[in-house]
């Protein structure tokens, strides 16, 4: 097992690390979830950037299994062609987060990539345990595929993309659109930090269980009142076939309890036959895309995270093009 004091931490991540560590009181997984998700809420401006200037941030009514699933459009164009839209998934171990917490991250995929994003505000546990999160985010992932009018944009193929517990569920949905077809293809699969083994031990997990914002109390707080199957794909995706998913961007954190679940999510796809770029965050924390204003160096990683994604888009994109018009 790596020895935790010898793994490097950016000089304004051990900042922030500082601070955060000497902070009385009880951490979030200790508070009533209500006052967690709120704490989360309240704390964005502290720790992220602004939206910043942004032509299109509307909020959405999805039909969803169990009744009315909120979302948020965000988008630089006023309108657009038919294209590619990106479906994000918060994270937030599936209790806590919401539109309001990722409206950063969301507004910055949207205008670095040039696509609509469309925020998912799933069901959360305690209150819904397992699945009620896949199940929703699939049913939006199906209604943004059929290009809604409430939508007002002509939608050619989805990008699956999300953080944390988002990310798990961003591999969910690939799985089910894989096995079950949505209106349109979709073209690339984009887990940042993804739970995507819970129910199996991974070095990094004792590595990283304490001090690193992310901890092992918190992990299985959060797997309690979430209550997945990790015999289930659906539950753990690592336990399912990977054959015949879209090409993958993933990301990880150095310092992060679950980091070593994304290495082999991407090294399981690449056996799998599946296209994969993988980068690595070295030196920073689980969550990062959510504090580029209290750790500076995180804007750098996600902007190479994006860069990454563009590519693949681009390629998926025109690949599925000669696909349907061959010369």
């Amino acid at each position: 097992m790596t020895d935790p004091a010898a793994a490097y931490v950016r000089p304004d991540v051990r900042r922030f690390l500082d601070y955060l560590n000497a902070m009385p009181g009880p951490a979030s997984h200790e508070l009533p979830p209500a006052q967690a998700r709120q704490l989360l809420r309240s704390s964005r401006d502290l720790t992220d950037l602004p939206i910043g200037v942004i032509a299109v941030v509307r909020d959405l009514a999805i039909p969803g299994p169990a009744g009315t699933i909120a979302a948020r459009l965000f988008d630089a164009r006023a309108s657009r062609d038919a294209g590619p839209a990106l479906v994000f998934f918060h994270g937030g171990g599936f209790v806590i987060g919401d539109l309001d917490t990722h409206a950063g991250i969301c507004a910055e995929i949207a205008r670095t990539l040039d696509v609509p994003v469309i925020a998912v505000d799933y069901r959360l546990a305690p209150e819904h345990p397992w699945p009620a999160a896949p199940d929703d985010c699939t049913a939006a992932a199906r209604w943004v595929a059929k290009s809604p009018a409430a939508l007002d944009r002509s939608v050619t193929s989805l990008i699956l993309c999300g953080d944390s517990a988002g990310g798990t569920l961003a591999i969910v949905t690939a799985l089910d659109l894989r096995d079950a077809p949505a209106a349109v293809p979709v073209i690339v699969q984009a887990p940042i930090y993804p739970a995507a083994d819970s129910g199996r031990h991974y070095p990094s997990f004792d590595t990283f269980a304490d001090g690193y914002l992310l901890t092992r109390d918190a992990m299985l707080f959060y797997d309690r009142a979430y209550r997945a199957d990790p015999a289930s794909p659906r539950g753990a995706p690592l336990r399912g076939r990977l054959d015949g998913l879209p090409p993958a961007v993933i990301v990880t954190a150095g310092l992060d309890p679950i980091r070593d679940q994304g290495r082999a999510y991407a090294a399981a796809l690449a056996g799998a036959g599946v296209p994969v770029v993988f980068r690595e965050a070295k030196g920073l924390i689980h969550a990062f895309v959510l504090l580029r204003k209290a750790i500076p160096s995180a804007q750098a990683e996600v902007a190479g995270y994006l860069a990454a994604l563009a590519a693949v888009i681009h390629e998926a994109e025109a690949a599925r093009l000669a696909a349907r018009d061959p010369i």
